[in-house]
Order: C-alpha cells, then sequence, then structure tokens
C-alpha cells in the first residue's frame, strides 16, 4: 500500500463517518471530501469541477423536472385511485394493484417525488382499511425503491454506474430497460414479500382515527379562564411572555361564545376570556397561580373537539426543500407565515412536545399542525411540506397539462431504441414544457433536488481519484486474494456475493450515491483481474446500491416514511433485514444467468 492509498482509503473512511454521523449534511460532507481532495493534489481543478458536467448529473437534474411535471397533473394519483376501485372486493388484490402501481411509476418517476405523491393516499387508504399506517408506509417505500430498479433513469443510482462504467469506449453502455430482466423478478419477489410477510414483521403503531391520540397529548391540552383580577387582563399573550415563562402555546380564545383563531399572540385579552391552550399540567398549575386563572376542566380534549368552527387538526412532512429545514419555528416565522400552530413533532420514532418553538427543523419531520382549515391548501402548495391523509384523485387539467404525459412517454421512448441519449431527450422534454408553458423557469429549479445534484457532483471526482490513485487496484487485488482461496469453480459466485455484500453493508450507512461510485471502480477493477465479464458485477453494484431496506438512513424514501408511521429504527432491521438477505442469495444465483460471468 503507497501513501496515496492510504491517504485516499482514510479520506473514505472519514466520509463514511461523516454520512453516519450526521455532523454536516450530505452535500456539505461531499463537498468537504472534494476539498480535500483537491487541495492534496489529487484533482486538477477541471476533474475537481468535473462532476457538475458530467451527463449523468445534468440528466438526474433534467428527470426532477419532468417528475415535478407529471406529479402537477395528477395523472399518478388518478390512476392508482381509479386501479384501486376496481379491486375494492378484496384488500389484498387492492394492495397488490396499488403498490404493483407505484413500482411501475417509479421506474419512470423519481422514487422521492413517488412518496411524495403517494404517501397522503397511503394514509388515507390506511384509514379505509380500517389498519395503522405503519402497515403501509415502508410497502410504500419499499415498492418505490423496487421500481426504481427496472430502467436506466428509474433512480440516479443507475444513471450514475453506467456514467461509471461506460466510460471505457470498449463496453457497451447498460441499456434503458436491461435493468427489467433482473429487476422485475426483484419487484415480483418484493410484492410478495410486502404483502404477505411484512404484515406480519411491521408494527400497529400510529392510529388513524385519532391524531391527538396519535401524538399522545391528550394529557397536554385544557381550557383557562381569564378571571377579573388576572394580570392578563389589558395584556396580550407576548406582553406576560406566556410562551417564554411557562411553555405553554394559547391556540384560540373564546370570547363571547366567538372564537379568535387569528393574531393570538398580540390580541388584547379580557375578562372572562376562555384559553385553549397546549401545556403540561405542571406548567398549568404554574400559570394558574402566577396569572390567577381558572383551570376549567380536567378532561382530555379530543381532534373533534379540536376541530371546531373553522378549524383543523392534521399531518404535515417537512420536505428537504423547505427553506425552513435547520430552523426554529420561531426564527422560522411559522406562525406568521400559516397562521397556524405546531402541536407536536415526530422525529425517528421520537415525538417532541416541549418547547418545540425553538426546536431545530430537520427535513422530513412530521408536523402536527393545528389552524384555520382554509389553510390548508397554502400548506400543500408551499412546497414545504407533504399534507397527509389529503387525497386528490382529479386530474389536474392546466394548460396543455396532457404534454407532460406526452413528452415523458417520448423521452423514455427515444432513449430507450437508442434514437437519442436519455440526456438530449430529457433535456427536449424539458425546453418544450417551458416552451409551452407547462413548467414555469421557477418551478424548473425548485423541482431539482439540488442537495442530491451537489453530493453526486461532488463525489463523482472521487471515484476518479479511486481509479487514478491505484487504490480500486489494490482494494481490488485484496479482494481478487480473498476470492482464490475459493474452489476455483466457486470463485466468480463468491466474488459477486462479496461485492454485493459490501455494496449492501456500505449503502445502509451512508447515501446510495456515495455507494455505488465507490464500489463501481472497485467492482470494474476486481473483474478484470480475475478474468470475468464485469456486467454481472457492475449489475451486482446497481441492484445492492439500491437495495437499502435495513435502515431508514440508506434511502431516501425510508426516511420520509420514518415519522408519519411512527417507526423505530428496529422496524426496518426487522422487516428489511430478511429481504436483503434473500435478495442478496438470489443475486448470487440469478445475475449469472442473466450476464454469464
Amino acid at each position: 500500500m503507497t501513501p496515496d492509498i492510504a491517504i485516499i482509503i482514510g479520506l473514505i473512511f472519514l466520509g463514511f463517518i461523516l454520512f453516519v454521523t450526521e455532523m454536516f449534511s450530505i452535500d456539505v460532507t461531499a463537498m468537504v471530501l472534494l476539498s480535500i481532495l483537491f487541495l492534496f493534489g489529487y484533482l486538477t481543478p477541471e476533474q475537481a469541477v468535473s462532476g457538475f458536467s458530467n451527463p449523468a448529473v445534468i440528466t438526474i437534474a433534467f428527470l426532477f423536472i419532468l417528475s415535478h411535471a407529471l406529479q402537477k397533473t395528477g395523472i399518478l394519483e388518478y390512476l392508482v385511485i381509479r386501479i384501486n376501485k376496481i379491486a375494492d372486493r378484496s384488500r389484498l388484490l387492492g394492495r397488490a394493484v396499488y403498490l404493483l402501481t407505484i413500482g411501475l411509476a417509479s421506474a419512470v418517476v423519481n422514487n422521492t417525488a413517488i412518496v411524495a405523491i403517494f404517501m397522503p393516499i397511503t394514509i388515507r387508504l390506511a384509514h379505509q382499511y380500517k389498519i395503522s399506517p405503519s402497515k403501509m408506509l415502508i410497502p410504500l417505500s419499499y415498492a418505490a425503491i423496487l421500481g426504481g430498479t427496472l430502467t436506466l433513469v428509474g433512480t440516479s443510482t443507475n444513471l450514475l454506474v453506467n456514467s461509471i462504467y461506460s466510460a471505457d469506449p470498449t463496453v457497451e453502455p447498460l441499456g434503458m430497460f436491461e435493468f427489467a430482466r433482473y429487476g422485475a423478478i426483484l419487484l415480483a419477489t418484493g410484492l410478495v414479500y410486502i404483502l404477505f410477510i411484512a404484515p406480519r414483521l411491521l408494527p400497529s403503531r400510529t392510529v388513524t382515527s385519532s391524531l391527538t391520540k396519535s401524538y399522545h397529548l391528550g394529557g397536554y391540552l385544557t381550557e383557562m379562564r381569564i378571571s377579573e383580577d388576572s394580570p392578563l387582563v389589558g395584556n396580550t399573550c407576548l406582553d406576560r411572555g406566556i410562551n417564554k415563562n411557562y411553555d405553554v402555546m394559547v391556540l384560540d380564545i373564546l370570547r363571547d361564545k366567538k372564537m379568535i383563531t387569528t393574531n393570538i399572540r398580540q390580541t388584547v385579552l379580557a375578562v372572562d376570556d376562555v384559553l385553549f391552550v397546549r401545556g403540561t399540567l405542571d406548567n398549568f398549575l404554574r400559570m394558574k397561580e402566577v396569572e390567577n386563572i381558572t383551570l376549567l376542566t380536567d378532561e382530555k380534549l379530543t381532534q373533534h373537539e379540536l376541530e371546531q368552527e373553522d378549524n383543523i387538526l392534521l399531518e404535515c412532512l417537512l420536505t428537504d426543500k423547505s427553506d425552513m429545514v435547520g430552523k426554529s419555528l420561531m426564527t422560522a416565522n411559522f406562525r406568521q407565515r400559516y397562521g397556524a400552530f405546531i402541536l407536536a413533532i415526530r422525529r425517528e420514532g421520537t415525538i417532541l412536545r416541549k418547547k418545540i418553538a425553538h426546536v431545530i427543523l430537520n427535513s422530513y419531520d412530521t408536523l402536527l399542525v393545528y389552524g384555520p382549515a382554509g389553510k390548508v391548501e397554502e400548506l400543500s402548495k408551499s412546497g414545504d411540506f407533504i399534507v397527509l391523509g389529503k387525497m386528490d384523485a382529479e386530474l389536474r387539467k392546466q394548460r396543455f397539462w396532457w404534454m407532460s404525459i406526452v413528452v415523458v412517454v417520448c423521452a423514455v421512448a427515444l432513449a430507450a431504441f437508442g434514437i437519442i441519449p436519455i440526456m438530449e431527450s430529457a433535456m427536449m422534454a424539458v425546453v418544450i414544457l417551458l416552451v409551452l408553458g407547462v413548467l414555469t423557469p421557477q418551478e424548473s429549479y425548485q423541482a431539482i433536488h439540488w442537495q442530491v445534484i451537489v453530493l453526486i457532483a461532488a463525489l463523482i471526482p472521487l471515484g476518479i481519484v479511486i481509479q487514478s490513485s491505484g487504490t480500486a487496484e489494490w482494494i481490488g487485488g485484496s479482494i481478487s486474494s480473498a476470492v482464490r482461496k475459493a474452489p476455483l469453480e466457486w470463485q466468480a459466485h463468491v466474488l459477486l456475493a462479496l461485492i454485493y455484500l459490501i455494496t449492501i453493508i456500505l449503502t445502509e450507512i451512508s447515501s446510495n450515491a456515495a455507494t455505488a461510485i465507490i464500489m463501481t471502480p472497485i467492482a470494474l477493477v476486481v473483474s478484470q483481474q480475475m478474468g470475468y465479464d464485469p456486467r454481472p458485477f457492475i449489475f451486482g453494484v446497481t441492484f445492492a446500491a439500491s437495495a437499502s431496506f435495513i435502515t431508514p438512513v440508506g434511502y431516501q424514501t425510508n426516511l420520509m416514511v420514518y415519522g408519519p408511521g411512527g417507526y423505530k429504527f428496529s422496524d426496518y432491521i426487522r422487516v428489511g433485514f430478511p429481504l436483503a438477505l434473500i435478495f442478496w442469495a438470489m443475486a448470487i444465483f440469478i445475475l449469472p444467468t442473466i450476464w454469464p460471468f
């Protein structure tokens, strides 16, 4: 091992540590690694920025925009709900058709967009079936992941691996639907597992009938009446520091049989005003003594009681695109922006209720929102939130809405038949939609997941260094030495099993993109060293990098359903580990029959 190889391997380990610990966001971690490689002279300026001009990265950006264009039409929700109604007579058949449709849609639409679209529908269907959403949300994520393995454009991993593999002019690039030769087997096997085995392993944790029960809010909501000699009279909640001093949130004010629901903090309080408040019993008692108020009831307020007048209680998922990520509710001015309150936050299996105004928000936090019903639509249109449990089954027939469907189908078809490369066809499709006014430039920019783009673009030079520094060759030599200890007739299968296993482990603790960029050059080198066709090993990396079922952090869609499903980390291990094990065994024996060694 040379000093350069040791440094590169050390940087790879540093990257994985940063990804796992989440000391920085994933895009910042990637930029840190890129900066170190550049400053130490392992990259030229041209190589350092080459990721941002890589065809795979540009294609992924265009596909984000096309996914958004399809999402605007509502065609996917419309089809799924209509198909599901056909299968209403059988719950099992209905779920099978539903999940299969999601899987097929994920073959051409970004997986994250698919889960964002169908999460509200899934929660509504869970309510219809009278089962917990936790029985259906992990299956939703898994179906989207499996569907992404069907085509070259199904997931960014496929495009990345193809970009690295096809850099060698002597090899044939991976075909658009070549993935489906094995991806269809994975999808079929996965759906059987999801339908018949996963329900026995998944918890029944969230409650669809009552959000107050789901968030354990019963004992934290009550009513208070302001007495004549209360210091609150003639002052506002802000003046008295109700939230700051007692950690009590005033949700509504009842005055003369009329409910005040807006501008609560600046409303001057009067005698006999009834405050609907959220907090803890200890804080209520402390506020009662200091502010001289009366607790009207010890009863627990229910969701029905909260949703009186024009108010409504609902769940929202904070998207990774929101400018509120990394801010507290106070600094983000949530109440001023949306005229609603956050009662609780669900994060990684934990419910946060104390001092939530000061909690720093993370991507895919699930927020329990209370406010006027008219604000629901505003929340969903903002792009900051996915409103859960809300189901829209109508086609949104805007100007030239049908063109979104036509151009996406044409773009995929042109690339599939080899007429135009996928980057060019995707670019043409986006330009057509912009010219026709189906999409605005602002919408297009907002549709791109810039964090993903920066992550991939910053990591691609790492793949270049792994190859140019001899690191891939050294690691490949170590792997091949271990493999050659096996019987000759089994060496190819052992090598495939080892590469697949390493890829699975890495993708579960970091991003699938990072894993693909690191493992693809290693798989290429070691297969060539041992005299095998690299194709089965390349596909092994591709499918293994996408097969992230064991942890919520391994794949973005798993993280998205974490909060709404009320899951714990262990739930993913219990459900995902057997599935990953099955796919590992399948890959060892099936991949070589499709792509011989």
